[in-house]
């Protein structure tokens, strides 16, 4: 009966999807790699908290490195290290390989921005002697989230005369911070009635910034001229500067450990930035000169869709390809047509409170390492470029020969939801394409969860990828 038993053992372990936790699967150096790449990681999160400063950290870091701005039509060689910087708001940042371009490039793409709160045009306004902006949700949120949480303020204001004031509000420890009111629960019978959707409308995520008026004499709006003279004398900006600003409301927390543990970190804008962030990284530390050309492309506007001229749904990123090719004598839909990418962006971790929106032999689990997803979409892959069993089995046996730990995922059951990635937008140039990434736990909110040892898988998982 023992040798029956030892048997059967032996052939779950060569039949059976084997989906340990990792931690059993890796021993303690491996586990301190996780955690000490997590703090470099925590720290990008403290810097880049908009599209605007996550590429002006990566163009620093990407300089620092010896990448060149790249022009086209300026000659490429071997081992060259270029990038463009896309409005301030997408970068593209390569290596040319030593194979010829015409063997395709391998393409990596995350999305830079996160769920936020944007200032309205014309936002500042006075209520009942009490200033306040108005804002407009950015991407798909849960407007009941963002009240009564710290928020700072983060972007660019474009003066009348043409100068730009960089703003950036509320992280240093002495700075103000802003926030959303909400209902003290003795009042708030009738809010409590509306469905969770409604609770918080669009409307009254209205950010209180100021209560004291102007003093010098008694005048109608003294706060909101307190306010604007405050401004004025801090940054030279009048009211109608604002019709030329992009001003992004943003937690005002800092990355943090969760757990006793200390195996997870919480933070705002994991999605997507620990992808764009270990795709980054992945790139910026493959020293050596990889086979194909290495191509990482981190994108704006992800969370509305990818319109724009910065997101995916423009041409930024085919034009780049066919530069790239131009240089080498060659066709670019040829080149595109050859290449391979991870589409790197998150997916919905399970969560033992919300088990009844997952089905859990295919979803995502904290500490179960990098997820490879080969479709998304929603209800009936609405939206996906679902990737073919080929792409998928090349990508499968490349982490498995490199010991990459990984899992697949799905977000969410068939008719919960859904949702979509940059992978489509790519798909569509010819280039074979899958999702990979780290999952993460209330994906949207303003404080999201993510594992380290997820985190530092996709780094691997990227790292092999570009030196395939």
């Amino acid at each position: 009966m023992s040798e029956e038993k030892k048997l059967s053992e032996q052939l779950k372990e060569k039949l059976f999807s084997q989906k340990k936790n990792a931690v059993y699967r890796m021993n303690d150096s491996e586990i301190k790699a996780c955690d000490d790449f997590a703090e470099d990681y925590k720290k990008f999160l403290d810097i880049a908290k908009t599209e605007r400063e996550a590429v002006k950290a990566m163009v620093e870091e990407l300089q620092k490195k010896g990448y060149r701005e790249y022009k086209a039509g300026s000659g490429l060689r071997t081992g060259d290290r270029i990038y463009i910087n896309n409005r301030d708001k997408a970068v593209i940042c390569a290596v040319i390989g030593s194979e010829p371009i015409e063997t395709g490039i391998r393409l990596c793409a995350a999305h830079i921005d996160s769920p936020r709160l944007d200032l309205k045009q014309n936002p500042i306004y006075e209520d009942t002697e009490t200033a306040l902006f108005k804002t407009h949700y950015y991407g798909g949120l849960k407007k009941y989230q963002w009240t009564t949480i710290p928020l700072s303020l983060h972007g660019v204001i474009v003066k009348s005369d043409g100068e730009k004031v960089t703003v950036r509000i509320g992280e240093d420890d002495n700075d103000p911070v802003f926030c959303v009111t909400d209902l003290l629960p003795h009042l708030a019978t009738e809010q409590s009635k509306r469905t969770l959707s409604d609770g918080v409308r669009g409307e009254d995520l209205n950010i209180i910034i100021g209560s004291r008026p102007f003093k010098d004499d008694e005048t109608s709006e003294a706060v909101k001229l307190n306010i604007l003279n405050i401004l004025f004398e801090k940054y030279g900006i009048t009211e109608p500067d604002f019709i030329s600003a992009e001003l992004e409301a943003v937690p005002a927390f800092k990355a943090k450990d969760v757990g006793f543990d200390r195996s997870m970190i919480g933070s705002y804008g994991h999605d997507d930035r620990v992808c764009a962030y270990t795709a980054f990284r992945a790139t910026l530390d493959c020293d050596e000169i990889p086979k194909h050309t290495v191509v990482t492309v981190l994108t704006d506007k992800e969370e509305t869709g990818s319109d724009g001229n910065t997101g995916l749904c423009s041409a930024y990123l085919k034009y780049f390809i066919e530069d790239l090719s131009a240089e080498f004598g060659q066709n670019g839909r040829a080149v595109m047509s050859a290449s391979q990418c991870l589409s790197a962006d998150v997916n919905a971790a399970f969560d033992p409170t919300y088990p009844e929106v997952m089905e859990r032999h295919n979803c995502a689990y904290i500490n179960k390492g990098v997820c490879v997803t080969k479709y998304t979409g929603a209800r009936g892959k609405s939206g996906t470029s679902d990737a073919s069993a080929e792409f998928v089995g090349t990508v499968r046996n490349l982490l498995d020969s490199e010991k990459v730990i990984c899992q697949t995922g799905e977000l969410g059951k068939v008719d919960m939801g859904g949702g979509g990635t940059v992978a489509a937008y790519i798909a569509n140039l010819n280039i074979d394409t899958i999702d990979v990434g780290v999952p993460v736990l209330s994906m949207h909110a303003p404080f999201e969860i993510v594992s380290k040892i997820d985190t530092y898988m996709a780094y691997r998982a990227f790292s092999v990828f570009i030196k395939s």
